[in-house]
């Protein structure tokens, strides 16, 4: 059985914050504001595999109305949603994510980004894809106030 998944999110840049992409910090003026640490790549990960699986989604697992995911590191929240969708024997077959922001540019940490999601999903780093890309200058993510990751999932079991 195979089945896809999609993930997105969005969130707005401001100063004071780090900037991180799927557990990677990148030097950046600004970074995600989020409930949690802002990761908008784990995230939209998280929301694509649960939702491949109608397992919830990252709201239902980890709600921002709950101060225990407060700050919380969104690789360990990616972590325990894959924890759940693995032990329902899914497995990934790939992923191809989209991250559309102006600055700082992508492509310089795409390995290491590829890595550490490939570590927490227990898969090959030739199954994980990230993409970078700009709105220029249109929109809020065009002027440099938001990022958002877009993420499509293939898992499959037996």
């Amino acid at each position: 059985m195979t089945r896809i998944g999609l993930g997105r999110d969005l969130h707005r840049l401001v100063e004071g914050r780090r900037f991180i992409l799927g557990g990677h910090v990148i030097p950046a003026e600004r970074g995600e504001l989020g409930h949690s640490d802002g990761d908008v790549l784990a995230h939209a990960v998280t929301d694509a595999v649960l939702g491949a699986t109608a397992l919830g989604d990252i709201g239902e697992l980890f709600p921002p109305s709950d101060n225990t995911w407060k700050d919380a590191d969104s690789m360990a929240l990616l972590s325990q949603a894959w924890e759940k969708v693995s032990a329902q024997g899914w497995r990934l077959v790939n992923l191809d994510c989209s991250i559309t922001c102006e600055r700082p540019r992508i492509i310089p940490h795409r390995d290491a980004i590829r890595e550490r999601l490939a570590r927490v999903l227990g898969a090959d780093t030739e199954s994980i894809f990230v993409k970078g890309n700009t709105n220029e200058g249109c929109d809020a993510l065009g002027r440099g106030e938001a990022v958002e990751a877009l993420v499509v999932c293939l898992l499959e079991r037996d």
